[in-house]
């Protein structure tokens, strides 16, 4: 008998993690498990994906925070013991201040790439080890990515699009913005004053890392990693104005996550509105007036 399917979408009790499980639940021929950090709130999402999607779903929940590598660990343990591999994995936990929050920048900075870049670096390691063939890996980032990388100096921004940039050699870049951060001259260094921004340029460097290592590792099992933005969608991150629901946002990364068995493509990419979009190159296609016009320019708010 063929292993039962099953797909895990992290920090998914609510906006567009929720959305994809909701997604999932309808298309997905497998059981999701919904994660979140909080154990009620996480069962109180899969009672209500239930209620809109049928008693049918096969959605569970389990609990998972991801700065916390012993939660990691148990759901990798059940993961293993229960379903004995993974199909799908969605990393969409993260966190992003709000404008008028008035926490210091340096502890922003810490804190946002400690939880958004570093805890989804280590997670996403221990998880995709459990990667059954033809697995899909689906990593949220955001277009304020390419605009905190069009504000690193040149020497910076070059080092990020390298092609053959290491996870060592990310992870020590990610660390020096924290550093420059505390110590109060990361613009003077050559640093966007994004953390937000920061940490998904790292996630998106990363999922070309982790792209290419597979490749190296596993070049016959069909595994597919790629990154996206939802877009400006509705939730407690990017507020009640933004202009998408978050179904709309979850459009993107439930195509990504059910790209079909021996499709070769897209790989390794950053990936909006279902269109690969170019993050290595100093002139992206997506415009710096296109992102204005779909993100309004609110400095610390999370628009993933």
């Amino acid at each position: 008998m063929a292993a039962q399917r099953v797909a895990v979408v992290t920090g998914a009790n609510k906006g567009i993690g929720f959305a994809i499980v909701q997604g999932l639940a309808k298309t997905f021929d497998g059981v999701v498990i919904l994660t979140a950090c909080n154990e009620q709130l996480g069962h109180e999402a899969v009672d209500k994906v239930a209620s809109l999607a049928g008693p049918a779903t096969k959605i569970k929940f389990h609990q998972l925070d991801i700065t916390d590598d012993s939660s990691v660990k148990c759901l990798a343990k059940h993961l293993s013991d229960e379903y004995g591999g993974l199909d799908v994995l969605i990393n969409n936990a993260a966190i992003a201040y709000k404008v008028a929050d008035t926490t210091p920048f340096s502890e922003q900075a810490e804190v946002t790439l400690r939880t958004n870049f570093f805890a989804t670096l280590r997670s996403s390691d221990e998880f995709m080890s459990l990667l059954r063939p033809s697995a899909r890996v689906v990593t949220v980032s955001s277009t304020s990515a390419l605009r905190a990388l069009s504000g690193c100096s040149r020497e910076l921004a070059k080092r990020f699009r390298d092609p053959e940039l290491s996870r060592e050699e990310l992870a020590t870049l990610m660390e020096k913005f924290i550093k420059d951060a505390k110590a109060g001259n990361h613009k003077a260094n050559g640093w966007p004053n994004s953390a937000y921004g920061m940490s998904k340029v790292g996630v998106t460097c990363l999922t070309r890392i982790q792209a290419r290592e597979i490749g190296h590792t596993r070049p016959n099992d069909n595994i597919l990693i790629n990154c996206f933005c939802p877009g400006w969608a509705r939730t407690d991150m990017a507020g009640p104005k933004a202009t998408l629901s978050p179904e709309a946002g979850a459009v993107t990364p439930l195509y990504l996550a059910q790209i079909p068995p021996g499709a070769s493509s897209p790989h390794g990419q950053f990936v909006f509105e279902k269109q690969v979009k170019a993050f290595m190159k100093q002139k992206n296609r997506i415009s710096n007036d296109r992102i204005k016009a779909i993100f309004p320019a609110r400095a610390g708010v999370s628009l993933a």
